[in-house]
C-alpha cells in the first residue's frame, strides 16, 4: 500500500496530474475533451460543434497539446485537414460520464477490407451490442493483412466480405468512420470519427499490428460508453 502511494506521489507523476487538471480547469477545454472522448475531430469541426471562434479553439487545443492531453494527425484524404485525438490514458486522473445509445454500431472505411472489418470484429468481442461494417467503395475481398492480424489476436474474418454502406446503413446505427477519406466523403452522415492510419500498402511491416492496437484501444473505450437504445 505504501509503495503504491509513493508511486502515485512521484514528482513526475504529480506534475503530470497537475498539468492535466490545470488544462481541464477551463470549461471550454473540458467541452472539447468531452467531444474527443468518443472520437476524433478537426479544429473546424470542434469550432462548429461548440460554437467557438477558430482562434479560440486553436488556443485551447495548444493548451491541451502542451499538457499531453491531445495530439494531431494530418488527414490521409484532404491533406489540408488535421484531426485532433485524445491521447490514450491522458485522462487517467479524470473520469468521463459521456454515454451514447444505439441499436447497432456500424464501422465505416473506404474499401471495407481492413480497418472497419477489424473494428467490427473487436467490437463483437467487447460488447453484446450488435456491430457490422461497410465501405463507401468496397473492395472485392478482405485484405490478407487484416485476416492475418485478426488471426494472431484470436479473431476471425473468414466469413466476412466487403459491403456497400448504402446497403447496410439503417436508422438507429451509431456510425464510426475509421478512415479519413470515408469521413470526408460523408459530411452529411452523423458519425464519430477515428483517424486510424491505413495499413494497406504501408511500407511499415507492422502497420496492421499498429492499426489493430489503435482500434482495440478505441473500441474498448467506446464500448464502455455505449448502451443499447
Amino acid at each position: 500500500m505504501i509503495e503504491s502511494m509513493n508511486a502515485e506521489w512521484n514528482d513526475d507523476v504529480l506534475a503530470r496530474r497537475v498539468a492535466v487538471h490545470a488544462a481541464l480547469a477551463d470549461p471550454a477545454r473540458l467541452r472539447i475533451v468531452d467531444v474527443l472522448t468518443l472520437g476524433d475531430a478537426s479544429p473546424t469541426d470542434l469550432a462548429t460543434m461548440l460554437g467557438m471562434r477558430s482562434n479560440l479553439v486553436a488556443h485551447h487545443l495548444q493548451t491541451l497539446t502542451d499538457a499531453g492531453v491531445v495530439t494531431r494527425r494530418r488527414s490521409e484524404g484532404d491533406r489540408r485537414r488535421t484531426y485532433v485525438r485524445l491521447l490514450p490514458d491522458a485522462l487517467a486522473p479524470v473520469s468521463s460520464t459521456t454515454v451514447m445509445a444505439a441499436q447497432r454500431v456500424l464501422f465505416v472505411c473506404t474499401a471495407n477490407s481492413a480497418r472497419s472489418q477489424l473494428a467490427a470484429a473487436l467490437w463483437r468481442r467487447a460488447s453484446e451490442l450488435p456491430a457490422t461494417s461497410a465501405g463507401t467503395h468496397p473492395a472485392e475481398r478482405i485484405n490478407p493483412g487484416a485476416v492475418g492480424v485478426a488471426q494472431r489476436h484470436g479473431l476471425t474474418l473468414a466469413s466476412a466480405s466487403p459491403q456497400r454502406l448504402d446497403d447496410v446503413l439503417r436508422d438507429g446505427d451509431l456510425v464510426v468512420s475509421v478512415c479519413d477519406r470515408a469521413h470526408e466523403e460523408l459530411p452529411d452522415v452523423p458519425m464519430l470519427h477515428w483517424s486510424v492510419p491505413d495499413p494497406v500498402g504501408a511500407e511499415n511491416g507492422t502497420a496492421f499490428d499498429l492499426a489493430f492496437d489503435d482500434l482495440a484501444t478505441r473500441v474498448d473505450a467506446l464500448a464502455r460508453r455505449v448502451r443499447c437504445a
